[in-house]
């Protein structure tokens, strides 16, 4: 028995290939590309996302990637927080041109001001697969109704456009964003070692993932959420995202097992 026969688990989708007698994937029956997203604007309860777009966002933005404590916030990310409003409005006017990633701003929908941003990258149609990268969430709408509802616009638009799987990847030395992800509902898949190169440092990453059978239960536990029921006078939650998602995911668990 070979050391990849041990580990194999025994749950991977799998039918028999009829020539060889060898396991092979079940076969779909939507096998085209999924649309590629577009620059449209996500409407939220708390938030919208709004598609990059220098002349209105630059300057908000830079006050929410300005706080005192933006180089630690900065600090597993790809780039340097922005010196001035001029080299914002240069980054993101470079940004929008590109295609994947995707850059969206994210909006407060009471104030109309920009609290963060995030992309949809590494763009597969063909394999339906797509992820949320490059995010930067303000200290305004870090760990609030707001990042919770921004990452939600982005898993219903991506599992409404037929992607099959939605990925979350990160420095595996960030504990705060391993955290996010499973509190998100992700599965932890593995660590990738020396997978890149940021900053002139090595890069460990973790790689986190949702299918698209998992999102209806996970969908139900956002929405239960992020319901203004769910939020007491002074703005604390009453069930936790973490317990919601964790049911949610037992609930697949045992969809996955009947």
């Amino acid at each position: 028995m070979t050391d990849f026969d041990m580990h194999f688990d025994p749950q991977i989708p799998r039918e028999t290939d009829v020539a060889s007698g060898l396991p092979i994937g079940p076969r779909l029956v939507a096998t085209g590309p999924a649309p590629r997203p577009e620059r449209i604007t996500l409407e939220g309860r708390y938030c919208r996302l709004e598609p990059f777009d220098a002349s209105r966002h630059a300057e908000g933005l830079f006050q929410a990637c300005t706080p005192p404590d933006a180089g630690a916030r900065f600090l597993y990310l790809s780039e340097e927080p922005p010196r001035s409003v001029a080299e914002m409005h240069a980054w993101m006017t470079d940004k929008a041109k590109s295609q994947d990633p995707l850059f969206f701003t994210v909006i407060d929908a009471t104030r109309g001001r920009a609290l963060g941003r995030q992309a949809l990258m590494r763009i597969e149609p063909t394999h339906r697969v797509i992820e949320i990268g490059s995010i930067y969430w303000g200290p305004e709408m870090s760990r609030s109704r707001i990042s919770t509802e921004a990452q939600y616009l982005f898993m219903k638009y991506a599992f409404e456009l037929g992607y099959r799987r939605y990925e979350w990847k990160c420095n595996a030395l960030n504990a705060p964003s391993r955290a996010a992800a499973l509190r998100f509902g992700f599965v932890y898949e593995g660590h990738f070692r020396r997978a890149a190169v940021v900053k002139g440092r090595s890069r460990d990453t973790s790689w986190f993932s949702i299918l698209d059978e998992e999102w209806p239960a996970l969908q139900r536990a956002y929405e239960t959420w992020l319901r203004p029921a769910n939020f007491d006078e002074a703005g604390r939650q009453r069930q936790r995202l973490s317990a919601l998602t964790r049911i949610a995911s037992s609930e697949t668990s045992v969809q996955d097992g009947a």
